[in-house]
């Protein structure tokens, strides 16, 4: 039965959103819904083609502007969003649009405190206790977090990190009552959000971005009394993807030390900028062998390819951690010797 010109419930416009970007993008998607969940997707995404063009535009729109107003809330608050939106899409449309949106989309706090000089909050956090410190990092860019915790003296250092790894959530009233004192102090205007925060993925886009040094300091003293974390922060630190940015002569040393067979296992679901840039490393003849093992090999579980690249992983950090290679940092110049 035709779908009436009205009004689309949730599901019916996650359908429409989802054939507009490609199956792509849908397998992402179904990679974080349960089976019952999938299904009604899928029902809802074969009757898709009985939607008028109107009603997808609109669709693509809505989710356009739920996109640029969770930018700039996460950015710099509610009022920053206002200010904004209103300069890209007139005064009328951007009230519409936060009307719309504000009671769906999630604001991370310290929004303002992630548009401040690194150096202003450092001098306002440095005399503050360890969990504090810890909560406000949480929330912060990485980057900025990774410039303020270098700059912590090293006891506090290694404090602050355990903290944010063992983080789990935090209360709102706790939240808005830091939030007040560090606004108060950089004379800014934030924006309220009580959400969990903090975690060993936390500490990881942190510690990914400070020098080597610090890194290396922190994960010294945190394994002395939690040797399980470290372990599990290190797993993070470098995954299967970052392959990429390691330099020649490092991806011809790991290559030297792969199995066969777990090489071919991590590159059975590897991208192609990964088996590309592995293939240009290796002789010609074992990458011509690969390819054809890969297309032969048939379907795999996805948990042997995890464990393989696991594997592969752990191989990397123990090399880079005898110095007989170097990891390069995506995403930024700093490079672990």
């Amino acid at each position: 039965m035709a779908i009436r010109e009205r009004e689309l419930n949730g599901i019916q416009k996650v359908a429409v959103l989802l054939v507009e970007l490609g199956p792509e993008v849908s397998v992402e998607l179904f990679k974080q819904l349960t089976e019952q969940e999938i299904d009604h997707l899928t029902m809802e995404i074969a009757n898709v083609r009985k939607i008028k063009s109107s009603q997808t535009n609109q669709v693509l729109n809505e989710f356009y502007e739920m996109i640029l107003a969770q930018d700039f809330m996460n950015e710099g608050g509610l009022d920053y969003a206002k200010e904004i939106l209103e300069k890209a899409l007139g005064k009328d449309k951007a009230i519409e649009t936060i009307g719309r949106l504000t009671s769906r989309l999630q604001v991370k706090p310290f929004g303002f405190a992630r548009r401040a000089d690194p150096k202003q909050i450092l001098s306002i956090l440095q005399q503050e206790n360890a969990q504090t410190i810890a909560l406000v990092l949480s929330y912060l860019d990485s980057r900025q977090s990774s410039q303020i915790l270098s700059q912590l003296p090293p006891e506090k250092q290694t404090e602050v990190a355990r903290r944010i790894a063992l983080m789990e959530s935090t209360s709102p009233e706790v939240i808005h009552q830091v939030e007040q004192i560090l606004e108060r102090k950089l004379s800014a205007t934030g924006t309220r959000d009580y959400t969990s925060t903090g975690g060993v993925e936390a500490i990881v886009q942190v510690l990914s971005k400070v020098d080597r040094g610090t890194e290396k300091s922190i994960l010294t003293e945190l394994e002395l009394d939690n040797p399980k974390l470290v372990e599990e922060i290190k797993k993070r630190m470098f995954v299967f993807e970052d392959i990429v940015y390691l330099d020649p002569r490092s991806i011809q040393r790991v290559l030297r030390e792969i199995e066969d067979q777990d090489l071919t296992y991590s590159l059975k679901a590897a991208s192609d900028e990964v088996k590309n840039v592995l293939y240009r490393n290796m002789s010609t003849r074992r990458a011509e062998a690969l390819r054809e093992e890969i297309d032969f090999m048939g379907p795999v579980k996805l948990k042997d390819v995890e464990d393989a690249q696991a594997r592969i992983v752990t191989m990397i950090r123990s090399l880079e951690e005898k110095g007989e290679i170097i990891l390069s940092r995506g995403g930024g110049d700093d490079v672990i010797v």
